[in-house]
């Protein structure tokens, strides 16, 4: 189950146009193929969204998903995270309203959506995306066989940009002839590609033969994998990164950072320490989990969304000093100039 450009999607983003739980949908509207014809948050209805988010798309923000159905959606796509994984009763109840329209439902969440709908419409699905794979087996380092490149995106913490630094470097690539694929490993990045791994689905013991399965089916017909980093080995709670680093067996690390952010966002008495020894850490992981060269970070990607273009070039160019790493925003400013450094 994917999207094509063929569909015609309304986005559920309650609460999710600021702040930090309309991640999926926000990256959905910025990286999908589908045709995105509403999006839904009663915060913001009537408001424009361009100007809220930055995202260049003139795309209408109603109230609820009654008033999307004027524009004849045939998906209904969940872009919030609402803690805990479930959705409350007046969402799932809007949900329940779509279906009833004869919308199809993409659900990035935890909690499935499959088992509250037994009669479905011929041609309706419930996409529910973090479902374990079967078949896992454990790591055992096999992706360092393998010719093709491997760039993990990592970061000094969770939410700051991981996932489009590794779709706009992919994007690129393609542009330049490459082989190019991009590997989702969470609910933003599969709904975007149509395949990858829910990594945060998957038992620990498998996790990194999960990342190194999806890595050696691609791996042989691609000149570059590009594999979308998941947590931080910085943050408290993080469990992803690691096996990322294990299973894909990299080539190659992006750091991403947020200019400004001394502290972990959720941990506010974890510090982040200077972006050296942040390197330093990350390359002592990588070389010392099966690889058999050294791993190196070889950029730096700041989200800079927070910040005006003049601060935003003062911020690249005393990180590039600290670092000593070629580092740019490639959302604001694009990709090309950091792939020669890269690959």
């Amino acid at each position: 189950m994917y999207l094509t450009a063929k569909h015609r999607v309304a986005i559920l983003l309650h609460q999710g146009i600021k702040g930090t739980r309309g991640k999926t949908g926000l990256a959905y509207l910025r990286y999908g193929e589908a045709s995105i014809v509403a999006v839904i948050n009663s915060e913001y209805f009537g408001k424009s969204l361009s100007t809220l988010t930055g995202i260049d798309q003139d795309i209408p923000i109603v109230a609820n998903v009654e008033d999307s159905l004027a524009y004849h959606p045939d998906v209904l796509l969940i872009g919030i995270a609402p803690s805990g994984g479930a959705l409350p009763d007046a969402w799932l109840a809007e949900v329940k309203q779509a279906v009833a329209a004869g919308l199809s439902v993409v659900n990035g969440l935890h909690t499935p959506l499959a088992p509250n709908f037994a009669n479905l419409k011929s041609g309706q699905w419930i996409w529910d995306i973090r479902q374990e794979p079967p078949g896992l087996t454990v790591g055992s380092a096999k992706a360092q066989t393998l010719s093709c490149q491997r760039i993990l995106t990592v970061a000094t913490d969770m939410s700051v940009g991981k996932m489009s630094a590794s779709l706009e470097c992919h994007n690129a690539a393609k542009k330049r002839g490459l082989k190019s694929k991009f590997l989702g490993t969470g609910q933003g990045g599969i709904m975007i590609s149509g395949e990858g791994i829910p990594l945060d689905a998957i038992r620990v013991d498998f996790a990194a033969g999960a990342v190194e399965q999806m890595v050696l089916n691609s791996g042989k017909d691609h000149d570059v994998l590009w594999i979308e980093g998941q947590g931080s080995l910085l943050h408290p709670g993080s469990t992803a990164t690691l096996p990322l680093i294990r299973g894909s067996q990299p080539t190659g690390l992006i750091l991403v950072h947020r200019p400004g952010q001394t502290q972990i966002n959720s941990c506010e008495d974890v510090a982040i320490p200077p972006l050296p020894e942040v390197i330093q850490l990350y390359e002592t992981v990588a070389n010392v989990a099966g690889a058999l060269q050294s791993v190196k970070v070889k950029a730096i990607v700041l989200n800079t969304f927070h910040l005006d273009t003049q601060d935003s070039r003062q911020a690249i160019k005393t990180i590039q000093i600290e670092t000593g790493l070629p580092c740019t925003d490639i959302v604001r400013f694009g990709a090309e100039d950091l792939l020669d450094f890269v690959l």
